[in-house]
């Protein structure tokens, strides 16, 4: 294993580049940067970081808006041996604080709008605040821009963190993953090789870049493969089947695919000069899958990872892939299926709880060490939570969570935060929150409030109560107000039978 200089992420990344004019990234506007020019872009934003007291080992925290300068910000960060903090860019100031006190990043990078409120929560843990604003420009490419490119790499080793990332449990504030140097470097080469990318290929990148999909599977794997990637701020149906013409690879969640779906310029002629289709970071419904099938000649690649783990398991290549399956095990990951109460392990077909080692498995959760041993067995096994059965050809199945964790349009919503802020409005007793079957996102936010006696509270009230207070993608998309909540005999709220109860709620006509 590598224990160099070369073990960096940057260096592991960019070392052995065989032309620096090559093209690595071309924008929705027409700039195209070359990988010489990402170098050198990452170098002066590098030494902008270290004026600003950024050290070894010290946080950067990011809530920007996609852009190439928030992508060189993070190779910069982790050039520098600092650890990267992306934060999705519907966090409120309320959520921020959170993060940001937990983290206590040396630096905090925003969009200009949010600066002032930004710098009042910076303040408590003595961070600088830089802007950069969705066209890259702000006070950090200002300064950028009068630095030296040159920067010498720091060294790290396998080991050291590169990167922190909050994910959503079910109970508690959000956790930070930890992820390491060579967990992003390990799982994107893997993926490279399994997805067979090469240097010819072309992605269109439409992901955003606060999460593991389109920061590291997106970023890195077209960065390692020499590719070059076509960055757009934003999802947009009618330029990306444009764009198909000349590129090879679209990475999206389901939503992508069922809103190009409804797009009627969709069809086997627009899509054939692309390669492959990836879809991931919340469940792709079978159906969707075959009908991409029926009307563009391509199936579509469903893979498996999580925020804690980068990917697990994927469709393959070449060979069966499975609509409603996830696909096998990544080399050097293994994964199987074990009882949630006893943890031992189950015999094909069972399902049980998912768990997964392999390199690309986490270093723990920040800042929370009996976390982290309760979320491992003794043999280095991560539990994910989720609940799945692996069948007699080997292709893992998701079937459910064993968390009542939410994935709308691809995003993490965990109830816990939600009931909270419902829970404390005038007038509620208690409420409950789960996902139900969305056509668009996925699942749909759903809210089951009981309000008090003679309490003027209604769906429209809930929901005006909560704007400003929690990211749009975690605000629910409908309240119901009951008179109470179904428990089981212990008194737990049984959210299994809410969900089938409002299982219909978006799919009915």
């Amino acid at each position: 294993m590598n224990t160099t200089a070369n073990a960096n992420l940057f260096s592991r990344l960019f070392d052995g580049l065989d032309d620096p004019k090559r093209l690595a990234i071309e924008t929705h506007d027409g700039e195209r940067i070359t990988y010489g020019d990402l170098i050198a872009r990452a170098g002066r934003t590098a030494n902008v970081l270290v004026e600003r007291g950024v050290k070894v080992g010290d946080r950067v925290a990011a809530q920007t808006e996609k852009s190439v300068a928030g992508l060189v910000l993070y190779l910069a960060t982790v050039r520098v041996g600092a650890i990267f903090l992306p934060l999705n860019t519907a966090y409120t100031l309320n959520e921020l604080d959170y993060f940001i006190t937990d983290a206590e990043p040396t630096v905090v990078v925003c969009d200009p709008s949010k600066a002032e409120g930004i710098k009042a929560i910076a303040a408590k843990v003595n961070a600088k605040v830089e802007t950069l604003d969705s066209h890259g420009k702000g006070s950090l490419t200002d300064a950028a821009a009068k630095a030296k490119s040159d920067f010498a790499t720091v060294a790290r080793s396998n080991d050291d963190l590169a990167a922190i990332l909050y994910t959503s449990g079910t109970t508690g504030r959000s956790k930070g993953a930890m992820l390491s140097h060579d967990n992003l470097a390990s799982n994107s080469l893997s993926l490279v090789g399994y997805w067979r990318f090469t240097d010819k290929d072309v992605l269109i990148h439409a992901l955003p870049i606060y999460h593991t999909h389109g920061l590291f599977v997106g970023s890195n794997v077209t960065l390692f493969a020499r590719a070059s990637m076509i960055f757009l701020p934003k999802f947009d149906p009618d330029l990306i089947i444009k764009l198909m013409a000349r590129a090879t690879v679209l990475m999206g969640v389901p939503t992508f695919y069922t809103r190009l779906l409804q797009n009627p310029a969709l069809s086997r002629e627009t899509t054939k000069h692309m390669r492959l289709f990836v879809s991931g970071s919340a469940p792709l419904l079978a159906d969707t899958h075959r009908e991409w099938a029926a009307r563009t000649g391509h199936a579509v690649l469903e893979r498996y990872g999580m925020t804690e783990t980068n990917m697990n398991t994927s469709n393959p290549y070449d060979g069966d892939r499975v609509p409603g399956a996830v696909g096998h095990a990544l080399p050097g990951v293994s994964v199987r299926v074990s009882d949630p109460e006893t943890g031992k392990v189950l015999a094909p077909e069972t399902i049980g709880m998912i768990e997964v080692k392999g390199p690309n498995v986490f270093k723990g959760y920040w800042r929370m060490p009996e976390k982290t041993r309760s979320e491992f067995r003794d043999d280095g096994f991560f539990i994910t939570g989720d609940l799945g059965k692996i069948d007699n050809k080997g292709y893992v199945h998701i079937v459910g969570r064993g968390k009542d964790l939410v994935i709308s349009g691809g995003f993490n919503v965990y109830p816990k935060e939600i009931e909270s802020e419902i829970d404390a409005m005038p007038g509620v007793v208690e409420s409950a929150v789960i996902g139900v079957p969305h056509s668009d996102f996925g699942e749909g936010v759903t809210a089951v409030v009981v309000r008090s006696r003679g309490a003027d509270i209604n769906e429209a009230s809930v929901l005006k109560a909560l704007d400003g207070r929690l990211a749009k993608f975690k605000m629910p998309k409908r309240v119901f107000i009951v008179d109470e909540l179904p428990r089981n005999t212990m008194g737990k709220v049984q959210k299994n039978i809410l969900r089938d109860t409002y299982k219909d709620i978006y799919t009915k006509s």
